[in-house]
């Protein structure tokens, strides 16, 4: 009976990469990999920008209708240190709440988010939030401040005195939008 050797097994090697193409990079593993398309950096930005723009959205939701207790929800438009400290404890809790959400997709994901990076996005929606929650219950106001002084010098201010929701969903949208440029902050730069 005739026996046959198997062929050698011959080491695989990438190519090099080629002018035009993304460089070759190392995975978690410490595994050197070729990019397997010119607009994989891109690609790979838009992936981990849309991952933490849902982890910065839901865990808004949650943050602000679950986390929140009501004597923040009350006190946090009055004027004065008493609005100011419901406020920041407020924005305290719902920071944590995107952080931890944000962490969660990081790890799970393996998005592999720039800490720097996401402590700035995390940093913007804390801070435009709390603009926007210093004038909860007051976007209605004949002499509105701050961001609902916005609101009605941009022709929204007869909708925000006859319409009661109007100020909830100004509030709203005000979030989603900084939550967006959050998540551009976060989600951007190399892996």
């Amino acid at each position: 009976m005739r026996t046959t050797a198997a062929p050698a097994q011959r080491p695989r090697h990438h190519p090099r990469p080629t002018p035009g193409r993304s460089a070759a990079r190392t995975d978690r593993t410490g595994t050197h990999r070729p990019p397997t398309h010119p607009l994989e950096p891109l690609m790979t930005t838009a992936i981990r920008t849309l991952a933490a723009w849902a982890a910065l959205t839901a865990a808004h939701d949650v943050a602000d209708h679950w986390v929140q207790i009501d004597t923040q929800a009350t006190a946090k438009g009055k004027p004065g240190p008493e609005g100011a400290r419901a406020c920041a404890a407020h924005v305290a809790t719902y920071t944590a709440t995107q952080a931890l959400a944000l962490a969660a997709a990081d790890r799970l994901l393996g998005l592999r988010l720039d800490w720097r990076r996401a402590a700035l996005g995390l940093t913007i929606s804390a801070a435009t939030h709390y603009a926007a929650d210093r004038q909860g219950g007051h976007w209605g106001d004949e002499h509105p401040r701050g961001v609902a002084r916005l609101a009605a010098v941009t022709g929204h201010a007869t909708w925000l005195r006859r319409d009661p929701g109007a100020g909830y969903l100004m509030d709203q949208a005000w979030h989603r939008g900084w939550i967006a440029v959050a998540a551009v902050v976060a989600g951007g730069g190399q892996p």
